[in-house]
């Protein structure tokens, strides 16, 4: 039996599902979680496409979302808009 390697990218087919997984990210994960969140999502929409879109070449844009790396937060309010993306800020309850 052959196996293949779970890849969260296959199954970003909407913009509601790309957006719940954005706000989970960012509710649990930590800066590292959500520039690879990026990277899935832009993979599952297209890395040709979000470069476009974004004004940045291929290469750049996979270095800017590879793990470990720390873009400016220019480059990833760029990839926010080109995925359909938004930071919305509500109260934190004191």
């Amino acid at each position: 039996m052959e196996t293949t390697k779970f890849d969260i990218s296959d199954y970003l087919e909407s913009n509601e599902m790309i957006a719940e997984y954005l706000n989970s990210v960012l509710e649990e994960g930590n800066n590292d979680d959500m520039i690879e969140a990026l990277g899935h999502i832009a993979k599952a929409i297209g890395m040709t496409k979000i470069a476009e879109e974004t004004g940045m070449s291929r290469p750049s844009l996979y270095k800017a979302l590879s793990t470990g790396a720390k873009p400016q937060f220019e480059t990833i309010m760029k990839v926010l808009r080109a995925v359909g993306g938004q930071i919305k800020i509500n109260p934190i309850p004191r």
